[in-house]
């Protein structure tokens, strides 16, 4: 006869309580840093949207990103630290991410021949695959934007004319559109992950919640991919 703690893995009942505890806090790391990553795709997404007023709109906004604060706070803080805060808030959603995954595995120790077919979408089936695509993108979007050092143009401080050169070749806008879209499907799926987390999961409002985050994500694929197909096909030029 199997006994509950073989039923368990052999894991005792305290072990059991204290690993579960931690799992909830892993997830609610996840939430939290998943909203903060998605605050700054919100913002990121409305200053992009400035290419469409021209150059002196889009390279002043990015001027300013660098003088905020001042005098008050030396040049730079504000970006840095918004950046520094960033960078924790991957970090933990990375990490938590990880670890809940390998949970999930060894709490599923047995492969079964056959496993019943589980209702479940295309963005949750894909959200680690898609999350090292963004990360990957995001080594490549920080080299080209941010640093120049990929970008056709790549002058600091001349970020419409960077922009527009990089998406004038049709192989970095394909690039960006893949990794926007791998954002969506991640954004579509995080953000009903997280309000569940958060307590937003009663029966009446899951199909709100899932029409809320599709809206959102489909909101935030579009004005990203925007700004690329706009000059694609002519409809923003370098100045």
């Amino acid at each position: 006869m199997v006994t509950l703690r073989e039923r368990a893995g052999g894991v005792p009942a305290p072990a059991r309580r204290t690993r579960k505890r931690s799992s909830v806090q892993l997830k609610a790391v996840m939430a939290v840093s998943g909203a903060i990553l998605l605050l700054y795709l919100v913002a990121h997404m409305i200053g992009n949207l400035k290419t469409f007023f021209g150059e002196e709109s889009l390279d002043a906004y990015a001027a300013w990103l660098r003088i905020v604060g001042e005098p008050a706070l030396p040049h730079g803080t504000v970006l840095w630290a918004v950046r520094i805060v960033l960078l924790v808030a991957v970090i933990a959603h990375i990490v938590s991410a990880t670890i809940l995954a390998r949970r999930a595995r060894r709490a599923r120790p047995v492969r079964y021949a056959h496993r019943p077919p589980v209702q479940t979408n295309y963005a949750a089936r894909t959200m680690r695959w898609g999350g090292v695509i963004i990360a990957l993108f995001v080594v490549y979007h920080i080299l080209d934007l941010t640093t120049g050092t990929l970008n056709p143009n790549g002058v600091h401080g001349e970020v419409f004319d960077n922009v527009t050169a990089g998406f004038s070749l049709w192989y970095v806008t394909l690039v960006y559109t893949l990794a926007v879209i791998a954002v969506g499907f991640h954004v579509r799926h995080g953000l009903w992950s997280g309000l569940q987390t958060l307590g937003f999961s009663s029966g009446a409002s899951q199909a709100r919640i899932k029409a809320v985050a599709l809206g959102f994500a489909i909101v935030l694929t579009v004005g990203f991919l925007s700004v690329p197909f706009a000059v694609q096909f002519g409809l923003v030029a370098p100045a």
